[in-house]
C-alpha cells in the first residue's frame, strides 16, 4: 500500500483522538477553579430570654349568695355612698305649690307669743330641776372581747391554722350546720384558708381577702398552698434557689395559687411549685403560711 496515502488519514486519525490526561470538560487535566466560600453572615445577638408569665385564672374565686340563695357577683353589689338615705328622704316629702301657705300659718304670729311664754316658763322649771338632779350613775365598762382559742376543740390542733379547698365547689354558710344559709360558694380547689374555730364536724375559716364563714370539714385538706400577694399589674419572680439573685423561673401575677412544699422556719423563702414549675419564692410575697411556721 501507498504510504503517502496512508499518512493523509492517519494524521487525521491522531487529531481526533482525545490527549492522554485530558478531561471532558476541554483541555488537559482542565479542573474547575476552587470556589470561594461566602463569608459567614454575622452573629445576631439572641434576644434575652424572659421567664414565662403564669396568670391566675379569669373566673371568679367565689360568688356571693343572696337571702334566696341565688348567686350574686361581688362586684355587683350595690353599695349605698354615704347621704343618699338622707337624699331620699328628703325627695320623699310631699312638695308643696309655690304661695300655697302650711295649715295654720296664719295664727303663726299669736302662736309664736304663746311659745315664747311657755318656752320661758319651760326653762326656768329645767333649771331648778337641774340644781336638785342627782349626778348620774357612771356607766359600766364594756366586758373584754372574747378571747379566740388557740386550740381547736374537736382535733386539738393549734388555731389558727392553713388548710386549702378540696374541691371547685366549697359553700361557706352564715353558721355550722345546713339550716345556716349559704353566703358564698368558692370556686377555685386548692385555695388557701385559715381555720380560726371548730364545732363539731364544722370549720370557720378565713379567706386570703378576710371574710369568715363555716365550711364543713370533708370540704377541707391537709394539703398547704398559697396564693401571691400583690398590688395588681405587678409580678413575684419564682426563682431557681432561695436567692434574690438566682435565675428566675417563672414570673406569678396576683391571684396565682400554688402548693408549698417546704419552708424552714427560720428562713424567708419557701420551695414551691405551680404547674410545671418549681422553685423558691420569698414567704412575704404568699398568703398560705405564718411568717415563721415550718412546713414539711
Amino acid at each position: 500500500m501507498d504510504l503517502r496515502r496512508l499518512l493523509p488519514i492517519l494524521s487525521a486519525l491522531v487529531l481526533a483522538a482525545p490527549a492522554f490526561g485530558q478531561s471532558s470538560l476541554g483541555g488537559a487535566q482542565n479542573v474547575p477553579p476552587p470556589r470561594q466560600a461566602a463569608p459567614a453572615p454575622a452573629a445576631q445577638p439572641r434576644p434575652e430570654q424572659r421567664p414565662p408569665v403564669v396568670n391566675p385564672p379569669a373566673r371568679p374565686q367565689a360568688t356571693q349568695r343572696n337571702a334566696e340563695g341565688q348567686p350574686r357577683p361581688a362586684a355587683q353589689q350595690q353599695q349605698r355612698p354615704p347621704g343618699q338615705q338622707q337624699q331620699q328622704r328628703q325627695a320623699g316629702q310631699q312638695q308643696r305649690p309655690a304661695g300655697q301657705p302650711q295649715a295654720g300659718q296664719g295664727n303663726r304670729a299669736a302662736a309664736g307669743a304663746a311659745a315664747g311664754v311657755a318656752a320661758g316658763a319651760a326653762a326656768g322649771a329645767a333649771a331648778t330641776a337641774g340644781a336638785a338632779k342627782p349626778p348620774e350613775a357612771a356607766t359600766a365598762p364594756a366586758p373584754p372581747p372574747e378571747r379566740a382559742p388557740t386550740t381547736g376543740s374537736v382535733t386539738g390542733l393549734p388555731l389558727p391554722r392553713f388548710a386549702a379547698l378540696r374541691s371547685d365547689e366549697v359553700n361557706m354558710r352564715s353558721g355550722p350546720g345546713t339550716r345556716f344559709p349559704i353566703e358564698w360558694t368558692y370556686q377555685r380547689r386548692e385555695l388557701p384558708v385559715e381555720i380560726v374555730r371548730e364545732f363539731e364536724l364544722w370549720r370557720r375559716i378565713r379567706d386570703p381577702e378576710g371574710t369568715e364563714g363555716w365550711v364543713h370539714q370533708s370540704t377541707l385538706m391537709g394539703r398547704r398552698s398559697f396564693i401571691v400577694r400583690g398590688a395588681p399589674g405587678s409580678e413575684v419572680m419564682l426563682r431557681r434557689r432561695a436567692e434574690d439573685q438566682a435565675q428566675p423561673v417563672a414570673r406569678l401575677r396576683p391571684g396565682v395559687v400554688g402548693r408549698l412544699r417546704a419552708c424552714e422556719p427560720s428562713s424567708a423563702w419557701c420551695e414551691a411549685q405551680i404547674g410545671e414549675f418549681r422553685g423558691h419564692i420569698r414567704r412575704a410575697d404568699i398568703w398560705g403560711v405564718g411568717p415563721n411556721e415550718e412546713v414539711k
